[in-house]
Order: C-alpha cells, then sequence, then structure tokens
C-alpha cells in the first residue's frame, strides 16, 4: 500500500479522541447491568488505543484478538448463567463495543464502531426510559456524531470543538423531523420479545403477604404509579388503590387461592357516578394494575377478575398507561356461588384456639355480619393497640398472640386478624393488599403513590348486600389513612429511616419540596405524553387534530414548518459552498441590477475593469473589491474574508438603489 493510500484509510487523531470519549459515555450508564470486569476490560482497551495511537504499542495479533473474544464471551457466561436474555446480550454488546475499539485500524472499522454506539445506545432504553436517562442521551450521541464527522470531514473539523459545533447543529436540524415522526409514525408491537432484566419490579406486592412483608416494603420510596382524575380527586381517606384479593391462609400467609386467580367473571352492578382517572404504572413485574373499586378499563388485554381486581394478560415490563373509571357505590356479589364461598370461610384446620373461641362469643351477641364488623372495628379501636413497623416475633399461633398478647403490629396484622375472626363466626371474609392514600402535587394536579403506601384492609359479605369494604388499621390508627404513613410514624420511628438521603424525608423544608415536586412533575409529563403516546392515545390525539376544519389548517400549518425547515438546511441562496466565491456572486448580482452582467468566459479582475469604465463614481470601491478577491483567490498576503465582505459592503453603500442602465445613457 502507497504512503498516500495508507494515509487515506488512517483514523483521524480528532476522529480518535471523540471515540473514546464517546465510548465512556455510553459504556458507564451500563454499569448497573453489566459484569464489573466489563468496566475493567473498557479501560485496559482504552489505555492500549491510546498507547497505540503514541506509537509505544501494537495492535494485538489474530490469536491476542481471539483470546479475548472468547474470554470474554466466558466471563459474560459465568456472570450471567447464560448467553441468551436481555441482560446477557446487552454484556455481550457492550463487550464487542469495547474490543472493536483495540482492533480498529482502518476508517471503515472506526465507521462499523460508531454504528455500533449508537446501537448501544438504543439498547440503553430497555433497561431505563426516564426523562433523565433522556436527556443523558444527547451526550453520546453528539459525541459519536462528532466523531462521525471527524472520520469524513477533516478539513472542515480541523480542531474537536469544530466537529461538536458541527454534531450539534446536525441534531438541532435532526429535531423538527424527529417530532414529526414521534407524532405520525404508527406505533407497531415490537416484532420480538426478550425476558426483562430481572432488576425491574424487585420491589412492590407479591401474590402473597406475611405480616412483615408489608412493613419491608413501607421502607421503600419506590415509586409505583402516578394518577389524574378528571375532576377533582376524591378525600384521601377514600383512596383505596386495590392490586389482588388474598383469600387462602395457611396460618402464617395469605395467598391467593387457583380459585379466584381461575374463574373470571365478576357479579357486579354500577351505582352512583362514576370516578374517572388515568394511571402511569410504573414496571413491576406482575399482571395486576391498581384501581380503585370497582373499576372498568378500555384496554382489550385487561379484564376485571371476579374479585374485582384489574388484571393484564401480560406483566407490567415497562412503564403502562392506562385510563379507568370507577364505581365506589357499585353492589358487588349480592349472591356468592358455593365455591366463592366456601374459599371465602376457609381457615386451617387446627390453631388460633383463643381467636376462634372469641368469635364464636362475638357470633352469639352480634348475629348480624355488619353488627359484629362494627364490634371489632370498636374492640380495635378501644384496644391499647399499637401502630408500629417493628411489632415482636409472634408464635405458632400468630393470631392469638397478636390480638390477645402483643397488641403491636402493621396494616397485615390487623386485616389478617380481622379476616380470621370473621370467618371463625361464619361470615365470609378476605384480605384486600394495594396501596392506600398518595401524596398531591399541586403543580400537575395529579397524585403520586408509592411503596411505602402499600396497604392491607378487609372485606366481608353478607347476603343481598354483597362485600363491604372495612379497614381496622383507621381504627387504631386514623391519621395513617387520613394523612399518611409518615404521621403515623411521627412519634416514636423515623419515617425512611434506610434512605436518608431521600428527598421525601425533607418535606419540611420548603424549597427541597418544592425542587422535589417540580422534578417529579416533569417526570410525569414525560411518561405521560411521551411514553405513554401509543397506539390507542395516538389515535386520540390525530383524531381530535383532524375533526372538522382544523384538519387543512394543520395540514397547511405542517408544510409551512416543513417548507421553513428545509430553507434553513439546504439555504438555497447559499448554494455555492465555496464562501469567496458567494462574495463574488453577490458581488455580480449587485452590478447586474444596473445593467452590468459578466460575460460567459470573463475572469473577475476583465469584469472589474469594465465595471469601473462603466460605473465610474463607484471604480474605487469596485476596484477595492476585485483586489481584495484577487489576493484572497490566488495570493498568499494574509488577505481575509472579512475584509472581501467590508469591501462589498462598502460598494453596495455607494451604489444607489438603481442607476440608469447602459441602454438608458444611449437613450
Amino acid at each position: 500500500m502507497s504512503e498516500q493510500a495508507r494515509l487515506a484509510q488512517s483514523i483521524p487523531r480528532i476522529c480518535l479522541t471523540w471515540l473514546l470519549l464517546a465510548q465512556a459515555l455510553v459504556i458507564v450508564p451500563f454499569a448497573l447491568h453489566i459484569p464489573p470486569p466489563l468496566l475493567v476490560l473498557w479501560l485496559v482497551c482504552s489505555l492500549w488505543r491510546i498507547q497505540i495511537f503514541r506509537m509505544r504499542a501494537r495492535l494485538p495479533g489474530t490469536w491476542v484478538k481471539a483470546g479475548l473474544l472468547v474470554g470474554t464471551a466466558g466471563g459474560v457466561y459465568l456472570a450471567r448463567g447464560s448467553l441468551v436474555g436481555l441482560e446477557a446480550g446487552a454484556a455481550l454488546l457492550i463487550a464487542a463495543f469495547i474490543l472493536k475499539m483495540l482492533e480498529m485500524h482502518t476508517r471503515r472499522d472506526a465507521l462499523v464502531l460508531i454504528f455500533l454506539g449508537f446501537f448501544c445506545v438504543v439498547v440503553g432504553y430497555l433497561f431505563e426510559d426516564s426523562l433523565l436517562w433522556a436527556l443523558f442521551t444527547l451526550l453520546p450521541i453528539g459525541t459519536l456524531l462528532a466523531a462521525l464527522i471527524g472520520l469524513q470531514q477533516v478539513d472542515v473539523a480541523r480542531k474537536p470543538e469544530m466537529a461538536l459545533r458541527l454534531a450539534l447543529k446536525l441534531m438541532l436540524q435532526a429535531l423538527p423531523l424527529m417530532l414529526i415522526m414521534f407524532l405520525f409514525f404508527p406505533r407497531l408491537e415490537p416484532l420480538w420479545s426478550l425476558p426483562q432484566p430481572s432488576n425491574k419490579g424487585v420491589t412492590g406486592l407479591s401474590d402473597s403477604m406475611a405480616p412483615g412483608d408489608m412493613a419491608e416494603l413501607s421502607r421503600s420510596a419506590a415509586l409505583v404509579f402516578r394518577a389524574s382524575f378528571e375532576g377533582p380527586a376524591p378525600a384521601r381517606s377514600q383512596l383505596y388503590w386495590r392490586s389482588l384479593t388474598l383469600d387462602q391462609f395457611d396460618g402464617r400467609r395469605w395467598s391467593q387461592s387457583g380459585r379466584s386467580q381461575s374463574v373470571q367473571l365478576a357479579q357486579w352492578s354500577k351505582r352512583g357516578e362514576p370516578l374517572r382517572y388515568s394511571i402511569v404504572l410504573e414496571p413491576s413485574g406482575r399482571p395486576w394494575l391498581p384501581s380503585l373499586d370497582v373499576a372498568e378499563t378500555g384496554q382489550d388485554e385487561v379484564r376485571l377478575m371476579s374479585d374485582f381486581r384489574l388484571q393484564r394478560r401480560r406483566p407490567v415490563s415497562q412503564a403502562l398507561l392506562y385510563a379507568a373509571q370507577s364505581w365506589p357505590e357499585a353492589l358487588r356479589d349480592p349472591q356468592l356461588t358455593d365455591n366463592i364461598q366456601h374459599q371465602a370461610l376457609q381457615l386451617p384446620a387446627r390453631g388460633n384456639p383463643e381467636a376462634r373461641q372469641w368469635a364464636a362469643d362475638l357470633k352469639r351477641r352480634y348475629p348480624q355480619p355488619d353488627r359484629l364488623a362494627e364490634a371489632l372495628l370498636g374492640w380495635f379501636a378501644e384496644q391499647p393497640f399499637h401502630y408500629t413497623l417493628k411489632p415482636p416475633t409472634l408464635g405458632p399461633d400468630s393470631i392469638d398472640d397478636f390480638l390477645f398478647t402483643s397488641r403491636q403490629g402493621f396494616c397485615a396484622h390487623y386485616a389478617g386478624a380481622m379476616v380470621f375472626v370473621l370467618r371463625a363466626a361464619g361470615i365470609p371474609a378476605r384480605v384486600v393488599a394495594g396501596y392506600q392514600g398518595g401524596e398531591f402535587n399541586p403543580d400537575g394536579q395529579y397524585l403520586t403513590v408509592r411503596q411505602f403506601d402499600a396497604h392491607a384492609w378487609v372485606e366481608y359479605w353478607q347476603p343481598g348486600t354483597g362485600w363491604r369494604s372495612v379497614d381496622p388499621t383507621a381504627a387504631v390508627a386514623p391519621q395513617r389513612i387520613e394523612q399518611g404513613l409518615e404521621q403515623a410514624l411521627s412519634a416514636d420511628e423515623a419515617f425512611l429511616a434506610d434512605s436518608p438521603m431521600s428527598a421525601l424525608r425533607y418535606r419540611h423544608v420548603p424549597w427541597i419540596n418544592a425542587v422535589r415536586l417540580s422534578w417529579d412533575n416533569l417526570n410525569y409529563g414525560w411518561q405521560r405524553w411521551v411514553l405513554g403516546y401509543q397506539g390507542q392515545q395516538q389515535l386520540q390525539v390525530l383524531d381530535r387534530w383532524f375533526a372538522g376544519w382544523q384538519a387543512p389548517a394543520f395540514v397547511a400549518g405542517l408544510a409551512l414548518v416543513l417548507a421553513l425547515m428545509a430553507l434553513w438546511i439546504f439555504k438555497p441562496w447559499q448554494r455555492e459552498n465555496d464562501a469567496q466565491l458567494r462574495l463574488f456572486h453577490a458581488f455580480e448580482r449587485l452590478l447586474a441590477r444596473h445593467g452590468l452582467r459578466r460575460l460567459p468566459g470573463e475572469g473577475a479582475q476583465a469584469f472589474g475593469a469594465r465595471a469601473m469604465l462603466a460605473l465610474p463614481q463607484q471604480a474605487e470601491a469596485i476596484e477595492a473589491f476585485i483586489a481584495q478577491f484577487m489576493a484572497l483567490r490566488y495570493a498568499v498576503d494574509g488577505t481575509s474574508l472579512q475584509g472581501l465582505r467590508r469591501a462589498l459592503k462598502h460598494l453596495r453603500r455607494d451604489l444607489p438603489w438603481r442607476l440608469p442602465t447602459i441602454k438608458d445613457k444611449h437613450s
């Protein structure tokens, strides 16, 4: 290969600089999703690449590259247990991105590496799709574009800042087209599916519950969902967000029975005015959707189960926007089937004798289910029960120990104990698990529900009336229902003690709270109007925009925007790429207004001489411009483009708008 060909294939220093920076920006956000040794491999390969550029090291040979490839693949397999799946695939992709930097030695290799970097940025959205991540991705995209410019247009980007400036300009030019495609491009279901990352959905309600589980959730500030209402939001004491129903008890844990999961037809009738709201649910890895009782939603893949929970056919693996309407006063199951009634009375054959005996006594005193439930709630309120996240350990007869000995517990203790007593008294009952309350954001007029809002309450049934909801926790700690967990624990326990840096712990500081609420409002808008702009919502927006007279107005406005964008990008008035020739053509157009046109083949100096004869009063300005142009074009005397612009400006100022043309003078 000749020296000229070798230089043509070499990678410019500017390109390599931007590639190294882009690789760092692409890889660092993956640190939580790839094996840590890959980060060490990246540092080693980067330093090796720099030493190669400084001619202090050689490119790796075939055997070295093969060994690195096999070793990296083996390390990923040992760390992830497989080479298939999202996390393993992402780790292999990042490994290829790292090793390609070390193997790169031609411009074609650099081009492959740049495109691989863009693909890595896209893969990152499978792990994180927040507003902060979207803003961060502008950095690796900008640096990758700068590397591409440095690779393809070395003359344009002689310095790194010039390449970055052009990259930012290209991104700004692409912004209008991106918005148009976002608004109008159809949302299609993916042609493939991948297992979701294992670190998603690790916190949240599960399909079974022991008393300590709710206490663990109450130490987490992780976001569950945000809800906005059409009209005023209900009072906090009415915000019971049902997620699932637990109707099987084994003496320690409450869980879903197989019967409750197989029956899908709910028997209910609407009463009163409905509540209309929309929810943006965070990824949970679970199929159930939180809702107020009794809920309906227009989503095809969501169904109302027999226990009145909303359930999706697939687990929620990414942020989900859904609209629902609920009838809090609805009549639910006025008549129970034998199967459901049998399940709602299920208890272990043995255990908790004191609670069973007490339930029999209550049944004799209060034969009506409503009266017995009221007596239970009154007993919880009158006795010295204490609401706490740190109750003492209970023995084998956990219900007896809680009701008659410790009397300290969390919502799961109270709900589980009340359901046990109701069932022992012959009243069908079950535990409902979900969330209660939520924090109102005045900036966006919506509610934010977090894991520490997890709650459990009770449903019991009586003929003709159906299921009724009661909350024994409200009888013991009414501040938990009316104000929230922080106020309920303020007397003797720290709120979010395991998260000392959480901004939620400093809601009493006005400016911290204001910043937190504003940032949360931005994220909610991002999720609702960007991530949630899918299928049905897109069709609704387009139907609203293209209704009636708005359709032609919208099309005309869109055409105008596209035309302005085309003018801005292509700049037809600057078709000449040569800045010197652009100024000379402006000089020609200026003289053409006065009847002087350059002849085919006529040089700049000859045309200037003819113009000075035709316009003697402007001869000095014409001569100055021609002299500046000739010096800049053909000589090396330090003449600048700015001097040529000043000469043209001086000539334009000296010339009147229109002089008598040559033809006018002869006539």
